[in-house]
């Protein structure tokens, strides 16, 4: 496995991906990525300043991604978790813990001291590995990602 950041090849393998995993969970779709027309083009959004996606790969083929994004509305150094998804197939094997402990490495080495992250109930297994980094859930929304179908969100405080 290797863990890089995002090239613009990377595009359309990134947005099959994640859709993918939104049909296999029967997640909603209106108001979450799925229907976000920036999942289409996720190199061209992570290039601004204070972002990244990271994005792990076997034989050439997208396994998963996780990166951390500077959503608008998000209180002074807190940045927002994003784009953590992984098919199937890799979960269980370590993947989404590597590509979840680069971005929280990343969040601090950029000086963020929060990290916020949204959900949907419907990923319950992420849910926990959230919760197992030390993400403590929040009973209302942070920023504005734009994503409200997304109805649980955590937050967690970098040392």
């Amino acid at each position: 496995m290797n863990i890089q950041e995002i090239k613009p090849s990377d595009n359309q393998a990134l947005a099959a991906m994640i859709r993918g995993v939104f049909i296999e969970h029967d997640a909603p779709t209106e108001g979450t990525v799925y229907t976000d027309p920036t999942t289409d083009a996720l190199f061209e959004l992570f290039q601004i300043e204070n972002a990244v996606l990271w994005v792990a790969t076997e034989n050439e083929s997208v396994i998963g991604c996780c990166g951390i994004f500077p959503t608008e509305g998000l209180p002074e150094n807190c940045t927002e978790l994003v784009k953590f998804y992984l098919p199937k197939e890799s979960r269980g094997k370590g993947i989404g813990r590597a590509l979840m402990e680069k971005s929280i490495e990343s969040a601090r080495k950029l000086g963020y001291s929060d990290i916020y992250i949204e959900s949907l109930p419907d990923f319950a297994k992420a849910v926990k590995i959230y919760k197992k980094q030390g993400f403590e859930q929040l009973i209302q929304p942070l920023g504005n990602s734009g994503h409200d179908g997304c109805t649980l969100w955590f937050l967690k405080k970098l040392d």
